[in-house]
């Protein structure tokens, strides 16, 4: 009959680690995209911006 022997320490630490990954877990799904999610963004983001651009009507009092 002998009971098993904790370290404290490490039991906190353990716990804390244990928090701070399920806080993370949290984050991601409230605010985390993918990295392929913002790529998709900023791509579709610069294509808009050139198409813009390129639509554009170039007057006389443009440029100079």
């Amino acid at each position: 009959m002998s009971a098993e022997i904790i370290n404290l320490r490490q039991f906190r630490k353990k716990q804390a680690r244990s928090e701070k990954e399920k806080q993370a877990e949290q984050n991601r799904i409230s605010f985390g995209r993918t990295k392929a999610e913002k790529q998709l963004t900023r791509t579709l983001n610069e294509k808009a911006d050139k198409a813009h651009r390129d639509g554009r009507i170039e007057t006389d009092d443009d440029g100079a």
